[in-house]
């Protein structure tokens, strides 16, 4: 299994396990360094000041060897200028490597995103400028992210995937292999839902940890970069785990977790 990949030629090579925030997690700056200097150098940025964008903001000489990404809510040219400008400056950057289109979950949102006068439009600018490496987008709708992606237009997926989730291997997979482009994938705990319980757990059953969630995540081909997005310090720690034990899940272990990711679907709620 692959620890290291890399998502375009121009940029660095990336761990296969990245770091994202999700504007409700409490990592401080220095946690973003202990990652950074465990060799995780993609990273998510949400787009809220916190401490990913502020390690962000001083990484000084190593800025060459981080890939950066953030999320992007705005859909029209203006509003794209307005929050392009802005991620520059909170994150003091000359550059940004991947900008994701963020939860773009209906066609009328791809078709305004795509339109004249759209945020597509003033995203290719930047990156005809070198200021942007990769257009991406962030979806849970799996069928038109994949059709999306076969327009063209975009450089990258980031999608739902893990043990309980796996429509992207039918939906996204294939389609995305085919047009050789990466792919991130995102909620590879199901929201910490795999890390416990459930009604129908058989006798002595014990539920995997983070690390054996991510080695799910990381041992599809398709699959470019998992991100982790720990919550604190202590998890975090424990998703650098699996930076010690780098390897594809055994047979048993790997049928387990399915086994698990199925009860976990059947029992822990709505999935959107």
């Amino acid at each position: 299994m692959r620890q290291v990949v890399a998502l375009s030629p121009l940029l660095p090579e990336v761990c296969r396990l990245g770091l994202a925030t999700r504007g409700n997690t409490h990592l401080a700056a220095e946690d973003v360094e202990a990652a950074l200097e465990r060799g995780v150098n993609y990273f998510n940025w949400c787009g809220h000041p916190d401490g990913l964008s502020r390690a962000v903001a001083r990484l000084g000489s190593t800025r060459k060897q981080v890939v950066i990404a953030a999320q992007f809510q705005a859909r029209s040219a203006s509003d794209a200028a307005r929050e392009f400008d802005r991620m520059l400056g909170e994150l003091k950057l000359d550059w940004i490597d991947v900008l994701t289109l963020y939860y773009v979950e209906s066609q009328s949102e791809w078709d305004e995103i795509v339109a004249p006068g759209g945020a597509w439009e003033y995203l290719d600018g930047q990156k005809k400028r070198g200021l942007l490496k990769m257009i991406g987008l962030t979806s849970h709708q799996r069928e038109p992210a994949a059709r999306w992606a076969q327009t063209g237009n975009l450089d990258l997926l980031m999608v739902r995937y893990n043990a309980a989730h796996r429509g992207a291997e039918r939906d996204v997979f294939p389609v995305t292999q085919a047009l050789k482009i990466p792919v991130v994938t995102f909620t590879g705990l199901r929201w910490k839902a795999l890390l416990g319980p459930t009604p129908a757990d058989p006798p002595g059953f014990t539920p995997p940890s983070a690390v054996e969630c991510y080695r799910f995540c990381l041992e599809q081909p398709a699959v470019s970069v998992a991100v982790a997005a720990p919550g604190n310090r202590a998890e975090l720690d424990q998703d650098l785990e699996l930076l010690d034990a780098w390897r594809a899940p055994a047979d048993e272990e790997r049928e387990l977790l399915l086994s698990h990711g199925e009860r976990v679907r059947k029992h822990a709620g709505i999935f959107w």
